[in-house]
């Protein structure tokens, strides 16, 4: 029987890494900084939303990516995705399940909610859960490395 799966797009998946890593050397200028330092300036709730929301896109648009060269692995919403990326053992079970849930559940009401998102919320996200995207990252770029592993091809 001929091999029809369909590789991923490695340009794609390297784009979208890029557009997290972009992110996550903007938002980590306010690392280590006073809640007080951060709120001093309004430009740096603005600047860490935008960044943290284009983040989490990417992060989201490359789990899709992944899924959509699975059969059967098409996720209906965002929340999907880590479930379905965990189920194909793409991501280990704790970091989709924690994680992973995490930021699809945050990305949709950065989205649909954002008039609740807080400045303390924003900022306490970048003092304690910028490695999580890191972590993603180098998850994928282990798949691009090791696809077969993954039972994937990439172009």
């Amino acid at each position: 029987m001929p091999n029809h799966k369909v590789p991923l797009n490695q340009e794609v998946l390297r784009t979208r890494i890029s557009y997290v890593e972009d992110s996550l050397r903007s938002l980590e200028r306010f690392k280590g900084i006073s809640y007080e330092q951060f709120h001093s300036n309004a430009d740096n709730f603005r600047i860490a939303f935008y960044d943290l929301h284009r983040a989490l896109e990417a992060i989201l648009d490359i789990g899709s990516h992944i899924l959509s060269r699975i059969p059967g692995a098409r996720p209906s919403s965002y929340k999907d995705i880590p479930r379905l990326l965990e189920k194909n053992k793409i991501i280990p079970s704790d970091f989709a399940t924690n994680q992973l849930t995490k930021m699809a559940g945050y990305r949709n009401r950065m989205v649909h909610f954002y008039g609740e998102i807080t400045e303390k919320e924003i900022y306490n996200i970048i003092q304690e859960e910028l490695a999580d995207l890191h972590t993603f990252c180098a998850y994928v770029e282990k798949i691009l490395r090791e696809p077969s592993e993954y039972n994937l091809l990439v172009e």
